[in-house]
């Protein structure tokens, strides 16, 4: 038996928990893709949290008034990378975010190889 003094403290919640167990999203979102919130998105976060859960609400305000990677969202909720991809795939699909993919100019690997590099250079720095 566990005590009550062995409880874990705070909000601890799997994953799995948030995604509902799913772990591909419904769009596939690139790692440097930009979030921005959506009016719609604006308006849904400051609607009870019931219809959405806390984390949408996070990254809706994250984004809000500018444009964040999904690896920043990642890195700042703390979240595994796929469950930041599923969570903001379903916000695209609901309107509450626009994804913004990057392209490539000139179709060139070198480019987004680059621009690999650079993220990953950032969240180092994280």
């Amino acid at each position: 038996m566990v005590a009550d003094r062995d409880e874990p403290t705070g909000a601890l919640v799997r994953p799995y928990a948030v995604t509902r167990g799913r772990t591909r999203p419904r769009l596939d979102i690139a790692l440097e893709a930009l979030v921005e919130t959506t009016d719609r998105g604006r308006a849904a976060a400051n609607r009870d949290i019931s219809a959405h859960g806390r984390e949408q609400q996070y990254i809706a305000a994250l984004c809000d008034g500018r444009l964040q990677s999904l690896a920043e969202i990642a890195a700042r909720m703390q979240l595994p990378l796929g469950v930041a991809r599923v969570l903001i795939a379903d916000m695209a699909a609901d309107g509450m975010v626009a994804v913004y993919e990057p392209t490539s100019f000139d179709g060139n690997d070198s480019v987004e190889t680059e621009l690999l590099e650079r993220v990953l250079s950032g969240l180092r720095r994280l």
